[in-house]
């Protein structure tokens, strides 16, 4: 009989200060970012209140993977795309576990040539590194399931609290950014997005909404947008003076959550008078797991 397991994969993150530049190193592909941008990005580590640049998505995601394998009751491994533990590294202890048939699964609902794809060929390069001869399937996106819109929605209603009685404020989905040039082979990741607004809007009796994009790379090509600082100036000459950031492609508090919205994208509101605030992230929300476990029975008899 098979042996199955569910490797979980998600972007990593720097665990120390002293470990930033590495990691975007491996993000941009082997260059090692300026020393203006290295000292850009450890400020904004440090700003998020984390003193040693460690972010939160590591151990929340460590806290996901226990929820998933404590739902479904199949061996849970970890692999991040850019940081340890590496998605390599968790490919050769399923092999070395005897795992022959894996399912994968990443943290972020949308799909894309340029994220999800990219995931699954870390995995196969893996495979091939070490010689694993594992039956290897993934969750390909889980933008629509129903129990993930209903945790989005929790979330919303929770931070509606936030504001005073006689406010309504103005809701702004967002997700991040990616280049332009995806929508030349017809990738689905913004329609998948909106297709999550649309849903989380109906669900949670949303009349105001919009969508932007925010965190775009720092590259010479166009980026997908409107982007997050661009509509709230818009909604501010609207006249829009309260605001709520709801980031459905993002599920754990991590940098570009907790600077970009709380600290950057918050000051830029607040110097147009506006009060901003944002849902809580989902982090290990139990809704999660029962999300995955729901696709693993459904579409993969598990």
């Amino acid at each position: 009989m098979a042996k199955r397991a569910i490797l979980m994969m998600a972007y990593g993150s720097p665990n120390t200060l002293e470990d930033i530049e590495p990691y975007y190193t491996d993000i941009r592909r082997g260059r090692k970012p300026t020393p203006e941008l290295l000292h850009e990005l450890t400020e904004r580590y440090k700003a998020i209140g984390i003193g040693n640049g460690n972010s939160p998505l590591l151990n929340t995601t460590i806290a996901q993977a226990e929820n998933l394998e404590k739902a479904t009751g199949i061996p849970v491994y970890l692999g991040m795309r850019h940081w340890n533990p590496w998605i390599r590294e968790a490919v050769l202890e399923m092999k070395n576990d005897g795992v022959d048939e894996v399912i994968g699964v990443v943290m972020a609902p949308h799909y894309s040539e340029m994220s999800i794809a990219r995931y699954v060929q870390n995995v196969e390069d893996g495979m091939k590194l070490h010689g694993a001869e594992m039956n290897f399937s993934f969750i390909k996106s889980w933008h629509n399931h129903p129990l993930f819109i209903s945790a989005l929605n929790e979330k919303i209603d929770a931070a509606m609290e936030l504001f005073n009685k006689d406010e309504e404020p103005f809701v702004i989905f967002t997700a991040h950014s990616l280049p332009e040039k995806i929508l030349l082979n017809n990738d689905p990741y913004k329609i998948q997005l909106l297709e999550t607004c649309d849903l989380l809007s109906e669900m949670a009796d949303i009349p105001q909404w919009s969508f932007a994009f925010q965190s775009a790379g720092r590259t010479e090509e166009k980026w997908l947008g409107p982007d997050l600082l661009e509509e709230i100036k818009k909604l501010s000459h609207e006249g829009v003076k309260s605001i709520l950031v709801c980031s459905v492609g993002f599920i754990t508090d991590h940098l570009e959550v907790m600077y970009d919205i709380d600290i950057e994208a918050k000051k830029y509101a607040a110097d147009l008078g506006i009060h901003l605030e944002r849902t809580a992230s989902l982090n290990a929300h139990p809704l999660i797991a029962e999300t995955i476990k729901d696709i693993l029975e459904k579409d993969f008899n598990i």
